[in-house]
């Protein structure tokens, strides 16, 4: 194959608040999980069914990872644009395993706060020169392009 991309773009709200670290070289990174979820009607039943995939979001870019530290928070309502990644590690027992997690670093990648709950956040639109990627911020909507966005979340 001449060419390939690896794009993931997603939106759901967070199962807990995001967790930050800090690399050995002082950058911080963001890790939290992320629902999706999809609802329908059973023909048979008229029963209302829903099914919620949970994903692995990392964010190794420093400006998204500040961002993610202030404002963002459980059941926040976020758009994500990055880069699946699939690695191996060894557990405490000695048996390898594999993680595949949604990666946010580098020019590739965007983080878009669709809902407005964090407290101490008052516009409508953070940017700075100093960010490594862009990020914007929207007040809530009622929904967003036919995606009912009033759903109560599982958690």
């Amino acid at each position: 194959m001449a060419g390939s991309i690896n794009k993931v773009i997603l939106l759901g709200r967070l199962g807990a608040d995001p967790e930050i670290r800090v690399s050995q070289d002082g950058k911080k990174i963001a890790r939290f999980s992320l629902a999706t979820s999809e609802s329908w009607k059973d023909k048979n039943t008229n029963e209302k069914k829903e099914k919620t995939e949970w994903h692995k979001i990392v964010i190794f870019s420093a400006g998204l990872a500040e961002i993610v530290e202030k404002y963002i928070k459980k059941g926040s309502l976020i758009y994500i644009e990055g880069q699946i990644n699939t690695r191996k590690y060894t557990d405490q027992s000695g048996l390898e395993k594999y993680i595949t997690e949604i990666v946010l670093q580098g020019y590739n990648c965007q983080l878009t706060m669709v809902d407005n709950r964090g407290e101490n956040f008052e516009g409508n639109n953070i940017s700075s020169p100093s960010l490594e990627n862009s990020f914007e911020s929207k007040k809530t909507e009622d929904s967003i392009q036919g995606v009912d966005i009033d759903d109560e979340v599982p958690f």
